[in-house]
């Protein structure tokens, strides 16, 4: 099958005479470490600090019929970035090193490095909506092989608090219908309005595998984006 890409939403394939010759390998980010020795003491002190954002080389290649300029916007900017070695899968990437044209023009061959986050997600999840009646309780899968960090909805009113796996996770005043619990972000908003000074507790994760959300309050609906990732 021909290699391909998809970034900020285009497929590689409708961009004009441009060939993906060579994709990167699928590999893990490097995690961030202080170091400290002490004298008489055994071995090292590490502190692990969370892992490194890294670089995704792609070559890329030239048919007879390339429109340059039109290759050139392609490979600008950042957004989503899709990978044909890892189709079921979506990188968070942007362009900051140039790119040698010249090259590309003159021998049909040049390379394109990807800035990418360390964490890739599952492409298309579906997010896990309720609408409550009696229930009083909510499974959610997160379906990658480590901890997740969720996009929550919760409509209804008043001060609901939540629950996850049995532990308190948060609780929050609901003053406009609804609110949304960001953890990626550390935020929580409705629409464009903030509403973190409404919020007490920590932003939840999700364990791999199966989540067990529970609440008390006046709650109607919930919606979680279970943001299922891997290294």
């Amino acid at each position: 099958m021909r290699n391909y890409v998809v970034f900020k939403g285009v497929y590689s394939g409708h961009i004009k005479g441009l060939l993906i010759q060579e994709l990167s390998p699928i590999t893990k980010p490097k995690m961030r470490t202080t170091i400290t020795k002490i004298d008489g003491r055994d071995g090292d002190i590490i502190d692990k600090l969370g892992y490194e954002s890294y670089t995704k080389t792609i070559s890329i290649g030239l048919t007879r019929d390339y429109d340059i300029d039109e290759i050139m916007n392609y490979f600008n900017g950042e957004g989503e970035l899709i990978l044909s070695n890892e189709p079921d899968k979506v990188y968070k990437a942007q362009i900051l090193d140039q790119i040698n044209y010249e090259r590309l023009v003159r021998f049909r061959t040049a390379r394109v490095n990807f800035y990418v986050q360390p964490y890739k997600y599952l492409l298309n999840e579906p997010p896990f909506v309720l609408d409550i009646t009696n229930q009083t309780e909510m499974k959610v899968a997160n379906k990658g092989l480590e901890k997740s960090k969720p996009i929550i909805t919760l409509y209804g009113s008043g001060i609901v608090s939540i629950s996850i796996n049995g532990m308190y996770a948060f609780r929050i005043y609901i003053d406009d219908e609804y609110v949304t619990i960001d953890s990626a972000e550390q935020e929580a908003y409705k629409g464009l309005i903030l509403k973190n000074r409404f919020m007490a507790g920590e932003f939840p994760m999700l364990k791999t595998g199966i989540n067990i959300i529970t609440w008390t309050g006046d709650v109607t609906k919930i919606v979680v984006e279970p943001k299922s990732r891997w290294l």
